[in-house]
């Protein structure tokens, strides 16, 4: 996945303590994965964001264990519900709609969210339309999902306004938007 400026949707200066969830700054890929930076939009009128992570753990009882069960995570995968409203002409929203016919690598996609401590994740993901419209006096619903489609990347905030992609080797200027290319061993 082509790395990107992670904190272009969020401040600068990362929050403490408790915060609400509306300070939780995320966008879409409207052109799939292979857009660019500049590609990536929030979706308007998007009203509630879930993260929701599941493991697999596979348990085993051992003869030697006298009882005992032993178990172990063995993967996980991730996705993120997003509740809204239809927003006409909004390039996020429109982009996330188009998805609800599609099929196959026409969903694929690429998600990213910026916490309010300044932390990042990104990673790529099926879009997933559940649900349009409503009752005939609501506003038109739009309720998707954003399926991570392999493993994700966690990039901390840095006190220098550094994010630091260590997987990738990239570095993210805050101040700038700029990405630097870094030597890994």
């Amino acid at each position: 996945m082509r790395k990107m400026n992670l904190q272009f949707f969020a401040g600068t200066t990362p929050v403490t303590g408790v915060t609400p969830t509306c300070d939780v700054a995320f966008s879409v890929n409207t052109k799939g994965r292979t857009g660019k930076a500049e590609d990536f939009a929030v979706v308007k009128d998007a009203e509630s964001l879930s993260i929701s992570i599941d493991g697999n753990i596979e348990k085993w009882n051992p003869m030697d264990a006298a009882g005992w069960g032993r178990a172990l995570m063995t993967s996980k995968s991730m996705s993120i519900s997003m509740g809204g409203k239809r927003n006409y002409g909004d390039p996020g929203n429109d982009y996330v709609a188009s998805c609800a016919f599609k099929n196959g690598q026409d969903c694929n996609s690429q998600f990213k969210i910026i916490f309010p401590n300044g932390d990042a994740l990104e990673f790529d993901c099926i879009i997933d339309v559940k649900s349009l419209g409503g009752d005939s006096t609501a506003v038109n619903a739009l309720e998707w999902e954003a399926v991570s489609d392999g493993k994700p990347k966690y990039v901390p905030y840095s006190e220098s306004g550094t994010s630091t992609g260590s997987e990738t080797g990239v570095e993210t200027d805050t101040e700038s938007g700029t990405d630097t290319e870094t030597e890994t061993e």
